[in-house]
C-alpha cells in the first residue's frame, strides 16, 4: 500500500470508529469475544497510538514482513480482530471477531517530496506522522499499520511508525508486545531486559496488615485505624473533585488551554521528541529521596513555567494551578519480564488528577519536592482504583454513551494529560532490525497538550503531542524540557556535594 504525504488534500472529517455497519467485514470470521468497558470508550471517542520507532539500519521491507507476520500478528490476538457491533443483542455492544489478515494490506510506504526529505529529514518526518492525526482508520481491517519512512535521520536510519487504534490495547500492552517480538541486542538468544520492579508489588494502593489483637500491641493498632482513617478521608476528597470537575470545575484559561469550537480532537496533532538521560533524572531522583515519576512531574512543571512567563509576558511572580489527567496502568505489578512473557492485551487504564503549578521557583528542585508530596499524597487514596470501577460500571450499566460523554467530559475540564510509560532497559531488534529510539503518542484526544515519557535503555523520550496550529513554536517548549533537567541536575549534584562535604565536616 502506498500514501501520499501531501497534507492539503488530507481528509478533515474525524477519525471513524463507529461500525453499525460493518458486519460484512467478518465474513471470514473465526470467533468473538466481547470488547472491554475502556476499550468500547476508546473506540467511541477515536483514541489512536502512534508509535516512532528510529532503527539504526535502512529498512529491509521483505524482512520486516516476516516478522510483522511471524511475531505480531500470530503473537496477539487483536491484530487479527475488527471491532463489529452484536446486533443479536439488545443493546448492540461491539465484539471482537477475528478474521483473516493480509499483512500487506497494513503496510504503508508514503511517496514523499524529494526535496523536502533532502532538506530536511527530521521534519519530513514530522510533518508525516502529524497527517496521520487526520487520517481515518480501515475499519474493515484490523486496526493497526505500519508506516515506513527509509531516508536517513540524525537519530536513526531509518524510521517506522506504528499506528494502531487505542482500543486494541494500552500502551504498556502494546510495549510488552512488540518486546515479546523482540530480541536483546546484547543477546539475541533471549528477551530485551526490563527494569528492575517497583517497591510496591501488589495492588496500586494496600493497606497494612491489621495486627493481631492478642499481641497486644495497641500502638500498632492505633496507627492501622488512623491508616483507615486517612485512606477513608483522602479517597472521599478526591472522588469529590473528581465529581465537581465533571459538573462544574475546570481549570483557567491559559496558552495550554484547548481551543473551545467544539473539534478539538478533529484538529491536527504534531508529535515532536527530545532525548534525555535517563542517568540525570536518577541522579535527581537519588537526591531528592524520590521516585522517577516524582522528577518528571517536577521536570514537567518547570517546563511549563519556564514556557508560560516567556510567551505570556506575565510577571513571573503570577501563580497558576493547571490540572493535568494522569494516566496509571492499574495492572498490579509482580514482574514486568512476567508482563511481557504473558503478552497481556487490552486496557486497563485509570487516572488521577495532578495539579502543574505554573510558577517560577528560586530552587529549581522544589519543583521536585512538590510533585513528590503530591504524589505521596495521592499513595494514600483509593481514589485511582475507584475511577476505573466507577467508570467502567457506568459503561456496563448507563451505556456507552453516557460513559463516554463523562469520561470525555472530565477530560475537556483538565488541561494537559500526563503519561510516564516503561520501555526496555535495554536496546532491542525488532522484526530482524535495530531499535534506535521509541517515542509513542496517542491523539484523538481533547487535550492541546499531552506529555508522555518513555524509558529505552539508557535514555528516556519526552513526547509532546500538540495542537499543530496552538503550538507552532512547539520545538521551544520541547527545548524547556531540556533545560529544566540540567538546571536540575545541576542543582541535584550541587546538593549531593554540599551534603558530602558537610557529612565529612561532622564526622
Amino acid at each position: 500500500m502506498e500514501a501520499t504525504a501531501n497534507v492539503a488534500i488530507l481528509p478533515s472529517r474525524p477519525l471513524s470508529v463507529h461500525v453499525l455497519t460493518e458486519m460484512a467485514c467478518a465474513d471470514n470470521s473465526m470467533a468473538e469475544e466481547p470488547m472491554s468497558p475502556t476499550g468500547r470508550g476508546m473506540e467511541e471517542m477515536g483514541i489512536c497510538i502512534v508509535l516512532v520507532m528510529g532503527l539504526g539500519t535502512p529498512v529491509n521491507l521483505p524482512v520486516f514482513r516476516a516478522g510483522i507476520e511471524t511475531e505480531l500478528v500470530t503473537r496477539l490476538p487483536r491484530f487479527r480482530c475488527i471491532p463489529v457491533m452484536d446486533e443479536s443483542a439488545k443493546d448492540g455492544k461491539p465484539q471482537w471477531v477475528q478474521t483473516a489478515v493480509n499483512v500487506d494490506d497494513h503496510i504503508v510506504i508514503p511517496r514523499l517530496d524529494a526535496a523536502a526529505v533532502a532538506s530536511d529529514p527530521e521534519k519530513a518526518v514530522e510533518d508525516y506522522v502529524a497527517s496521520l492525526s487526520l487520517l481515518p482508520m480501515d475499519m474493515c481491517r484490523p486496526l493497526w499499520e505500519f508506516h515506513f519512512l527509509d531516508f536517513p535521520t540524525s537519530e536513526a536510519a531509518s524510521t517506522v511508525v506504528l499506528r494502531l487504534h487505542h482500543s486494541i490495547g494500552d500502551g504498556t500492552s502494546i510495549t510488552t508486545l512488540l518486546v515479546a517480538a523482540s530480541r536483546s541486542m546484547v543477546n539475541p538468544a533471549r528477551l530485551p531486559a526490563m527494569p528492575p520492579p517497583p517497591k510496591r508489588t501488589g495492588a496500586i494502593y494496600q493497606l497494612p496488615p491489621r495486627p493481631p489483637l492478642s499481641s497486644g500491641d495497641y500502638l500498632a493498632l492505633f496507627v492501622w485505624v488512623w491508616s483507615c482513617f486517612v485512606l477513608a478521608w483522602h479517597t472521599l476528597v478526591d472522588m469529590a473533585l473528581i465529581v465537581a470537575t465533571i459538573l462544574f470545575l475546570s481549570d483557567p484559561p491559559t496558552l495550554f488551554t484547548r481551543p473551545r469550537d467544539g473539534g478539538e480532537s478533529r484538529r491536527r496533532k504534531r508529535f515532536v521528541h527530545r532525548t534525555l538521560s535517563f542517568d540525570d533524572v536518577k541522579l535527581i531522583k537519588t537526591a531528592m529521596n524520590c521516585t522517577i515519576n516524582d522528577v518528571l512531574v517536577g521536570v514537567t512543571s518547570a517546563a511549563l513555567s519556564q514556557y508560560y512567563f516567556r510567551e505570556s509576558g506575565e510577571s513571573n511572580t503570577k501563580r497558576i494551578a493547571l490540572r493535568s489527567c494522569v494516566l496509571v496502568d492499574a495492572r498490579p505489578v509482580s514482574t514486568r519480564q512476567t508482563y511481557v512473557t504473558r503478552v497481556e492485551t487490552g486496557n486497563q487504564l485509570t487516572g488521577l488528577i495532578c495539579p502543574f503549578n505554573i510558577t517560577l521557583k528560586d530552587d529549581p528542585l522544589e519543583y521536585v519536592h512538590e510533585a513528590k508530596r503530591f504524589m505521596n499524597r495521592k499513595k494514600k487514596s483509593l481514589a485511582v482504583m475507584l475511577t476505573r470501577v466507577i467508570g467502567e460500571f457506568l459503561v456496563k450499566n448507563f451505556g456507552l454513551k453516557t460513559g463516554t460523554f463523562i469520561f470525555h467530559r472530565f477530560l475537556t475540564r483538565t488541561t494537559i494529560i500526563f503519561s510516564n510509560a516503561i520501555g526496555p532497559a535495554e536496546h532491542m531488534t525488532l522484526c530482524g532490525h535495530p531499535v534506535a529510539f521509541m517515542a509513542p503518542s496517542i491523539y484523538g484526544q481533547p487535550q492541546a497538550l499531552t506529555v508522555h515519557y518513555h524509558n529505552y535503555g539508557s535514555d528516556i523520550k519526552v513526547v509532546l503531542a500538540v495542537d499543530d496550529e496552538q503550538f507552532q513554536d512547539c520545538h521551544q517548549l520541547l527545548g524547556d524540557f531540556v533545560e529544566s533537567i540540567r538546571i536540575m541536575k545541576n542543582a541535584a549534584a550541587l546538593k549531593m556535594l554540599t551534603t558530602s562535604i558537610h557529612n565529612g565536616v561532622t564526622e
